[in-house]
């Protein structure tokens, strides 16, 4: 019977994102039923010679389907981080972008929107930025050759503030007319943009970094301990915690520098997923990242549903995390006391 849950509960993980996807291939301003989605993805693998309408086609297969792909790489990146930050700094308040990736990498972009207004040097500049973040952020807080948790969150304070403050300065020099909106716009999150070209580019350093956090995610266990009990159980506490920033750091990156700043996904989907699994990082980790590829491919479908123009996931996200996060503290409290 025990075998029986767990097999029921990999195939939830994977058919999740999997339903989410398919479903986004049917929804839009131009809606499509499932036959046609079908008969379109099945013509594109040479299953069948039946093809479908050229607007179908190109609306499923160049504009819907490299937008939920990339969704779902990136909330499932920004879930799995923030669960793994959270179990090692043993905070509940902490997100993937607690060691300042989301403002370096948000400093790279203005920054490279203000040089050279190209779309792959702002992949390269944020992406960059968004790595020196997290790299000062450790050099910041290494004291005496070790790195406790709580200088690692103060490090990361002190940088996201300068990258912050860089921004806006960044923004004080822009063009009011053309490159203010531009940066603006970045900054508040989209996959408006989205294509194969950004999978490409952003999704191996994402897929490195998930395939990093779940090759440790027993360990996050042990580092959720503490230090002396990890020192204890012989644990090389040091390189330990760079695989795990280094990891959630590449897949953090990776998702910003091609979605811009999107809050809140890796805040709140690990504490759903703990309500779900538990603590036990083994199940939190591969748990947090199908929930998290639902949740910002779900996210996404209604910024361009909702209304005529589409809503800036960073919008989004905070306007449905931060009640939902209320809702999750008096759940698990059972009341405000």
């Amino acid at each position: 019977m025990e075998k029986i849950k767990k097999s029921v509960f990999l195939i939830s993980l994977i058919a999740g994102p999997i339903i989410c996807i398919f479903l986004s291939l049917l929804l839009g301003r131009y809606p499509l039923d499932a036959a046609t989605v079908f008969t379109v993805i099945f013509h594109k693998l040479g299953i069948t010679s039946a093809s479908s309408a050229d607007m179908a086609t190109s609306i499923v297969l160049d504009i819907r389907l490299p937008r939920a792909l990339l969704g779902a790489l990136v909330g499932a990146s920004l879930a799995a981080s923030g669960a793994a930050f959270q179990g090692v700094f043993r905070n509940p308040l902490v997100s993937s972008s607690i060691l300042g990736v989301s403002p370096g990498a948000g400093f790279g972009a203005a920054l490279a929107i203000l040089l050279f207004n190209n779309s792959f040097m702002i992949y390269v500049f944020a992406f960059g930025f968004g790595v020196l973040a997290v790299f000062l952020s450790y050099f910041i807080g290494r004291t005496y050759n070790t790195t406790p948790a709580v200088m690692l969150v103060l490090g990361g304070t002190i940088v996201s503030s300068v990258f912050s403050a860089l921004i806006s300065l960044v923004k004080y020099w822009a063009d009011p007319y053309d490159q203010l909106p531009k940066i603006t716009f970045w900054l508040m999150g989209s996959l408006a943009s989205a294509s194969y070209k950004d999978i490409m580019i952003a999704g191996a350093p994402m897929l490195v970094g998930i395939f990093g956090l779940m090759a440790i995610r027993w360990r996050i266990n042990i580092l959720s301990m503490g230090d002396k009990e990890a020192k204890a159980l012989g644990v090389n506490l040091g390189l330990l915690k760079g695989i795990l920033i280094s990891s959630a750091t590449l897949a953090t990156a990776g998702a910003v520098c091609v979605s811009g700043v999107i809050g809140w996904v890796g805040l709140i989907i690990p504490h759903i997923s703990r309500m779900l699994v538990g603590n036990d990082n083994r199940l939190l980790i591969p748990t947090s990242l199908s929930i998290g590829a639902c949740y910002l491919v779900i996210v996404d479908n209604v910024s361009r549903i909702l209304t005529g123009s589409e809503i800036p996931l960073g919008i989004l996200t905070a306007i449905i995390g931060a009640p939902f996060f209320v809702y999750l503290l008096k759940r698990k409290a059972g009341g405000w006391t």
